[in-house]
């Protein structure tokens, strides 16, 4: 099993072990020079957080979630409190801070956003020693091999206070593993408010900023639609496979079945757009051309929901 120590700031740990809504809402251990996207783990896979030396604790962790490159604005505007910081202005502080150069007023710096979800932060009485072979100059990170023996006893018992409760049997740090369920988070009595917003930005991102299928690059109309939507009756889940970048009015007509994408990733448009409303033809001319895609293989639609949404959703006739 793989793991990741990352080395955060002691204010923002401070914050967020303070802050009511950290357990149920996704935190951004953002990058402040943004840099390449965050490889050393795949989603759901454990990372842990580490202070700064002096203090050069262990102090909790979470679950990979993803990753995508924001403007300090657009990381406030998703995530708020969950960047750690009480206010946009505190957040441009400290990446003035960390960059060691000024912030112009109307700058807004891009940063590297790192999602973790199901974050727990440890008493202060439990709190760890760095890793075995963690050094003070370490600066980012350091990704683990878990299954070690030389460091899969003292993983072993970070994990029984991130996950909660006694490592169960089945948990074999010497095998791949991932933390199943919702990528950004549970539901709540507003189901996927804040999950749907991190979502949008890792979306937002693998999409390169345009709609899949009008190519719109205005940002405040595109939304992260669901190929399998995420409700109790469909089963979706907030993965990036199972996502789309889509123009508002697009997204109702996907969700509303009168448009779909086949596992070849061809628009396909309902002769019902034109029977009931009367007109489409902008959707009809891009029938059968593929749709704008990311560029890595894995981000793109999975071809099972693909599947699921032109039998289940889409009018077909």
């Amino acid at each position: 099993m793989r793991g990741y120590v990352g080395v955060t700031d002691g204010d923002w740990y401070r914050f967020l072990a303070a802050w009511p809504e950290v357990s149920e809402t996704p935190v951004n251990f953002w990058r402040p020079g943004g840099g390449n996207a965050f490889r050393a783990l795949d989603v759901g896979e454990p990372f842990f957080f580490k202070t700064h030396a002096p203090h050069n604790r262990v102090v909790g962790g979470g679950f990979f979630s993803g990753f995508a490159p924001l403007r300090a604005s657009e990381a406030w505007n998703l995530l708020g409190g969950g960047n750690g910081v009480a206010s946009l202005e505190r957040m441009r502080e400290r990446i003035a801070h960390y960059r060691r150069e000024p912030i112009g007023p109307n700058d807004d710096p891009e940063i590297g956003c790192v999602f973790i979800r199901d974050v727990t932060f440890f008493p202060d009485d439990l709190t760890f020693d760095p890793p075995p072979g963690f050094a003070l100059n370490i600066v980012q990170g350091k990704g683990y091999d878990m299954g070690d023996p030389a460091v899969a006893g003292y993983f072993a018992d970070l994990m029984q206070l991130v996950l909660g409760t006694p490592l169960p049997v089945e948990l074999d740090l010497g095998r791949p593993w991932h933390q199943t369920g919702p990528i950004f988070g549970q539901p709540r009595l507003t189901p996927y408010r804040m999950a749907q917003q991190a979502f949008k930005a890792v979306v937002l991102s693998a999409y390169r900023g345009q709609c899949a299928i009008t190519g719109t690059k205005i940002r405040p109309v595109l939304e992260a639609a669901h190929i399998r939507p995420v409700t109790p009756r469909y089963g979706g889940e907030n993965r990036m496979d199972n996502g789309l970048l889509l123009r508002s009015d697009v997204h109702t007509m996907f969700d509303d079945g009168y448009l779909a994408v086949d596992p070849s990733h061809r628009l396909l448009v309902s002769p019902r757009l034109r029977a009931d409303f009367g007109n489409g033809e902008q959707f009809y001319a891009k029938a059968g051309q593929v749709i704008a895609l990311p560029d890595r293989r894995v981000d793109r639609p999975n071809r099972e929901f693909l599947e699921w949404h032109l039998d289940v959703i889409f009018k077909a006739s």
